[in-house]
């Protein structure tokens, strides 16, 4: 597991363009973190590096952003708003896993389950004060 600790926003962009740097296609990058702790803003920094030149927010009402970097087709998902693994049927969510793009998923945590049978890199950002802490690691199929 890495840890890093970021006082700020541009640093916790800086942090994500320097992960994105090992990055593949498949990849699942999950987040988990309280509202406002900086979850989009990391993905900003992902898409950043890996090229892409179209506004990057957070999906929450449409559920799957799609960006297109110079080798790789981004899928941005919120995921907050899903409740159980039909809801994630129907949005194509097991398509998108395997479509061969990276996948970077917000509120990961609401479907943990589904995603037992997949190598995910796990990101999990918390608040310490002012300043924010972001913990990787990988997390190997079960």
């Amino acid at each position: 597991m890495e840890t890093y600790i970021s006082k700020s926003a541009e640093e916790t962009f800086q942090i994500a363009r320097k992960f994105a740097e090992n990055l593949k296609s498949g990849d699942i990058v999950a987040f988990n973190g309280d509202l406002g702790v900086g979850k989009t803003v990391f993905v900003k920094g992902i898409c950043d590096y890996l090229g892409v030149t179209e506004y990057v927010n957070s999906p929450t009402y449409t559920l799957v952003n799609e960006y297109h970097g110079k080798e790789h087709t981004i899928y941005h998902m919120d995921i907050y708003r899903i409740e159980d693994e039909d809801e994630l049927f129907n949005i194509g969510f097991f398509e998108f896993l395997s479509e061969g793009g990276i996948v970077l998923m917000e509120w990961a945590e609401n479907a943990e389950e589904s995603l037992s049978d997949y190598n995910v890199i796990m990101v999990e950002i918390n608040r310490d004060g002012e300043n924010r802490e972001i913990k990787i690691s990988n997390r190997v199929k079960q």
